[in-house]
Order: C-alpha cells, then structure tokens, then sequence
C-alpha cells in the first residue's frame, strides 16, 4: 500500500483475534510490527513468527495495558528496534457480558481498567510518541447502537472510547496525526462468539444484508486504511460491520 512502507506499527493486543488480522495486514503493507500481547507471550510469538516468514518484520512485547509504565517500556522497545512509532492500534479488550441489574461490580472493574484506562493509556503514550504523519485508531463496537441486552456494560465502556478519540483527535491540532475508532459488528471471533448458542449466532449472521457475520481480516481491512491512505479521515468512529446498522 503507496506509503506505509518503513513505518512502524505498535498493536496493542495484536496476540489474537482481530489484533492479530490487524498485525499480520499491517505487516503485509509493509509495516514493522510491534505485536503487544498482556499475557500470552507464546501467541504472541507465533504472530511474529506468521509475520516474519511471510516476509516482515516483527517483534513481540509484553506489558500490562492498564500500567502506564508498562506501556510506555513497550513504545521504549519498539522505538528501540525500529528507529520509531508512526501508527498504534489499540485492539485490547475484553467483553463481559451480563443484564445490567445483575452484574457483578468486578466485572466493571476489570472492563474499566482495560477497555477505558488501557486505551487511555495506549493513546497519552502515542499522543506523546508518534512521529508526524501518524495515526492512533482505537477499537469501539457496533453495539453501542445495536442496543442488544447484556452488553450494557461492554458499550458503556466504549462509549468512553468514543468520547476520548474524537477528543484527542482536535487536541492533536497542529501535530498531522489522525485519531479514529474502529467500531466492529458481530465479528467470528472466541472473543465475541464464546458461550454464545449456535441459535445466537444464526440470528446475529441474518443481521447483516450480506448474511455472514464480518472475520478478522475484514476490519483488518479498515485498519489498514486508516493506518496507511486514510489521512483525510480523521475524528471518526466508523462503524465496520456489514450494514448491520
């Protein structure tokens, strides 16, 4: 993709799922790679390793998303190894699903400190960090307008991922960095399909006029975009998921 070639990209949560579709398309582009993973240094190894014999460049780092220095010793070595940061992409979360009356607190807690601190954190650091001509996009969700019940907590969260991203981006005046959020549908992925009933998910694939439910690759896509050719989309949340809404 025209430009991206000798830029370097930090995934925050580029160990599985669409983190990892995200690392591997951005490598494709010709992007070096910082694969962030919080706990699973093994997937996050084999990440790099898809990546590098394929022909890229990659590195797996390790960091606590909610730790702010944690994460600033994560942009410490990737700048080490690649000379800088231009693109982060803040995959990380986690989605816990209950009605409302009946959620337990420590569940919001631990969405709180990962969907809303960890993307506060990963974005100050990158607000800081990256080099002109850069991109920060943040990961939101669909639901938020698809209203489905049981995900009053999971959407709040991204609400406040919302609200920070089209702040940041006219807090970024002057600097030439795009701030977006990606806001993906229902998306096949052990994230969003765990303990769902095969029923469920027949009736989610129906939402969509495509009738499939997206993949990986499929928001990797907008991401690219974003990461690369996008420059004149800034301050956006879009909302990537097959006409659902």
């Amino acid at each position: 993709m025209n430009g991206t070639s000798g830029r370097v990209a930090l995934v925050a949560g580029g160990s599985g799922g669409i983190g990892r579709a995200v690392a591997q398309r951005l490598a494709r582009d010709g992007m070096a790679v910082g694969v962030h993973y919080a706990g699973n240094k093994a997937r996050a190894d084999e990440v790099v390793r898809t990546i590098t014999e394929a022909g890229g460049t990659a590195i797996a780092i390790g960091g606590d998303i909610g730790d702010e220095s944690a994460m600033s010793a994560a942009f410490d070595a990737v700048e080490r190894e690649f000379g800088g940061v231009d693109v982060v992409v803040n995959t990380a979360g986690i989605m816990l699903l209950s009605p409302l009356v009946e959620l337990d607190l420590d569940d919001l807690d631990r969405m709180h400190r990962i969907n809303i601190r960890g993307t506060f954190v990963v974005s100050q650091a990158a607000a800081r960090r990256l080099r002109s001509g850069g991109a920060i996009i943040n990961f939101s969700t669909s639901v938020s307008k698809l209203q489905f019940p049981t995900y009053s907590a999971y959407a709040a969260s991204k609400g406040a991922v919302n609200a920070m991203t089209l702040i940041l981006a006219r807090e970024m005046r002057g600097k030439d960095i795009t701030v977006n959020a990606v806001a993906p549908g229902p998306t096949a992925t052990d994230l969003f399909l765990d303990g769902k009933e095969q029923s469920t998910i027949d009736e989610l694939t129906r939402l969509s006029p495509l009738e499939r439910l997206g993949t990986p690759e499929d928001i990797a896509e907008t991401v690219a975009f974003l990461a690369g050719p996008g420059r004149w989309v800034n301050g956006q949340i879009l909302y990537v998921n097959g006409g659902v809404i």
